[in-house]
């Protein structure tokens, strides 16, 4: 089926990945009218719990993947590391809108960061290296601090080693032999982190979401405060930015990219082919989710019109938050929660999220201190 025809429900839409995105997808999808067809190795995964069809079996599974891609109209991901000989084959069968070059972009560092330095966009300064040795030699030049990545892999702040200074070089040193390909990055000292979340459609049609401001605990986003709190210069950086990304990768569904905020000045941090965290927020606090934004787009539908309904925070519900968010529940009748349907609580995974909404910051604030006394 061409990847341009319309694709209206009860047609199936195929996921790969059975988390919390991929089952957050296949909600507003299924409010809609669409089936669901999920490809994920777990038992009962929490997006399998609201499928019409499980295919368990790994990502690479080819003939999975044939299968999947066979019972469903249009497919699509829910996570970047997708295996691209699969994604290619979804891709030539006409169902994979969303297409592998995204995901081959966003899969490896140094494309990542390759691709936003030839278009001219503003990213710390980088360099490879594929040996400790290598990793040496390009210190003697780096300033420090700096930061060690794998160019594959690694989320929520692992797969990464700041060097504070030379003391750190022998880890670093370690951490290169260990990995083999590897980017170095200059640290960037920020005011703050923001997160550009939009949608487009493949003939260029795209909506951005209100900015979003974020605030991490040991590497992981915590927290999500919406509208950011940044100056109009910066707020028209990060969009210009978006909008030169989104054409340079010819994107297609919901996008999201983090950027740091230095005084008035940008830099592109990272970036997700899917729905983001940071997104979340969207369900409560916008006209339209990023999800179903998300469905229209790789569905061939027009995009509605983005406005934000009230101010918003987001705070992620993590393995150790969960006991006191159910706790919660019994008393405290403010904010949305949202639970994945996740079968074991472990520390730092997250479990679900809860939003607030009110008409302003100063409300927002009384919320979330109600909601942090609430689960102590």
């Amino acid at each position: 089926m061409p990847i341009n025809n319309v694709i209206l429900p009860p047609q199936t839409i195929g996921i790969i990945g059975g988390g919390q995105l991929g089952r957050m997808m296949a909600i507003a999808a299924r409010e809609m009218g669409y089936q669901i067809a999920v490809l994920d190795p777990t038992p009962n995964c929490p997006t399998a719990q609201i499928a019409e069809h499980h295919i368990q079996a790994a990502y690479d599974d080819m003939d999975a993947i044939k299968k999947l891609t066979d019972i469903s109209d249009v497919v699509t991901y829910e996570f970047e590391n997708v295996d691209l000989q699969a994604a290619q084959y979804i891709e030539q069968a006409g169902k994979l809108p969303q297409g592998a070059f995204a995901l081959e972009i966003t899969q490896n560092r140094e494309k990542e960061k390759q691709l936003m330095k030839d278009a001219g966009l503003p990213v710390p300064m980088f360099k490879i290296v594929h040996d400790g040795k290598a990793c040496q030699q390009l210190m003697e030049d780096m300033p420090y601090p700096a930061v060690i990545k794998t160019c594959s892999g690694g989320y929520d702040g692992k797969g990464q080693l700041k060097l504070e200074s030379e003391e750190d070089l022998p880890a670093a040193m370690e951490f290169a032999d260990k990995h083999k390909h590897c980017i170095i990055e200059q640290w960037i000292s920020f005011d703050k982190e923001i997160s550009v979340v939009f949608t487009r459609r493949k003939d260029g049609e795209l909506a951005i979401f209100p900015i979003g401001e974020n605030d991490h605990k040991d590497h992981i986003l915590y927290q999500t405060t919406v509208p950011a709190s940044i100056s109009k210069t910066v707020k028209e950086k990060a969009t210009q930015a978006a909008r030169a990304l989104a054409e340079k990768i010819d994107v297609v569904g919901t996008f999201a990219i983090e950027m740091f905020v230095r005084g008035d000045s940008v830099y592109i941090n990272e970036m997700a082919p899917r729905p983001h965290n940071s997104g979340h927020y969207t369900i409560e606090a916008c006209n339209i989710s990023q999800f179903k934004q998300h469905i229209l787009a790789i569905c061939g539908l027009p995009l509605m019109e983005i406005s934000l309904l009230q101010p918003s925070i987001m705070i992620n519900i993590l393995g150790e938050d969960l006991d006191g968010a159910l706790k919660q529940m019994r008393t405290f009748n403010q904010g949305f929660i949202h639970l994945y349907g996740k079968k074991e609580a472990k520390e730092k995974r997250k479990m679900g999220h809860i939003t607030f909404t009110a008409k302003d910051t100063k409300a927002l604030v009384r919320m979330i201190e109600g909601y942090k006394e609430a689960i102590s």
